[in-house]
């Protein structure tokens, strides 16, 4: 839980939302001192409803059994809040204008070496970083929601980020037990949501046109490609696809009918009629559930395909440690000498 010149070991949550008491519950379960600033009326309390809502989802995902899911601080001012602490991770309001008065003011009373991150899911960090006294510490640090389950963390460094913040963010976030990958630059939205920005607009697009309904596009989703997505992206898919051939054979004999589909994707013109026309077919899509209870069934089986991914890929290490102790033993004693050695099972 720590960069090697920068121990993390307490961190502040600065915006307490969905997003900032989701990566509060997270970073307590993980061993660090938390502690959390909110203007909010009530703000403390939410945030304590959301922790201990989260709390058997992260025992189960490898978090510290010890640790008293009411061990944080509050404390409304962020200034104040981000005094002594080694990591700051911001989840306030998507407005530039917000941010850029936030970031000078809690930059101003950091040491250089604290980095500052963004949980912001579009905007570019070079501007939220404007008027700080190093901007180089400023970083965007996008979750996917919910941050304590959803293992993705998107990291920006920007135009002046230093390559020892970009390191320290993602060697931090790993610790946390996410997958952080790198965003080499600046774009609206990242990579994660202008992918799924794609997908909804030809979503959309199809259901103006009257091709599906709402609940099938959905289906179209969840019951095909969304369960392969859950195992591996869109190239290792299809490279798989491409038989032993791989990704080159797939694009030689696929590639020219794709691009016949791609250059027939719609630009719908969401006019307040389709929007009511989407609502309507979501809620008849959800059956009379509520908005908790999908949460809570989208939560349950997230956790079990975490939980699942992550036994397979520890069980592969294990496989890998072993091959490769073999092949050191084999050097150390080859097999027309009598081994004396023995790894451990």
């Amino acid at each position: 839980m720590s960069h090697p010149n920068h121990p993390i070991r307490r961190v502040a949550v600065i915006g307490a939302g969905t997003i900032g008491a989701s990566w509060a519950a997270l970073f307590l379960s993980r061993g660090l001192d938390v502690v959390v600033s909110d203007p909010a009326p009530g703000a403390a309390e939410a945030t304590q409803r959301l922790i201990s809502a989260a709390w058997p989802i992260l025992m189960e995902l490898g978090g510290e059994a010890w640790i008293d899911p009411t061990s944080w601080r509050f404390e409304p001012d962020p200034v104040k809040a981000v005094a002594g602490v080694d990591f700051v991770q911001e989840n306030a309001p998507e407005r530039y204008e917000l941010k850029q008065k936030l970031f000078p003011a809690i930059d101003a009373v950091l040491p250089p070496e604290v980095v500052i991150a963004s949980s912001s899911s579009g905007l570019l960090v070079s501007r939220i970083a404007e008027g700080c006294r190093y901007p180089e510490r400023c970083i965007i640090g996008h979750p996917f929601n919910p941050p304590h389950l959803i293992p993705l963390v998107e990291v920006v460094g920007g135009e002046k980020a230093s390559r020892a913040a970009i390191d320290t963010a993602m060697a931090f976030y790993k610790a946390m037990g996410k997958h952080p990958i790198e965003i080499h630059k600046e774009v609206a939205g990242h990579v994660a949501n202008r992918l799924q920005a794609a997908l909804w607009r030809e979503a959309i697009h199809l259901v103006a046109e009257g091709v599906v309904s709402v609940a099938d596009v959905d289906a179209a989703v969840s019951e095909g490609p969304g369960l392969r997505w859950a195992l591996m992206g869109q190239h290792m898919t299809f490279h798989l696809g491409g038989g032993e051939g791989g990704l080159a054979h797939f694009m030689h004999h696929l590639l020219p009918a794709v691009e016949t589909w791609w250059d027939d994707l719609g630009s719908p013109n969401v006019t307040p009629e389709l929007q009511a026309k989407l609502v309507e077919g979501v809620t008849a899509e959800a059956a009379g559930r509520s908005i908790t209870e999908l949460a809570q069934r989208r939560d349950t089986l997230l956790t079990q395909i975490v939980a699942l991914k992550r036994a397979h890929d520890a069980l592969e290490e294990k496989q890998d440690l072993n091959r490769r102790l073999d092949e050191a033993l084999e050097e150390s004693f080859p097999s027309s000498d009598p081994v004396a050695v023995h790894k451990a099972d």
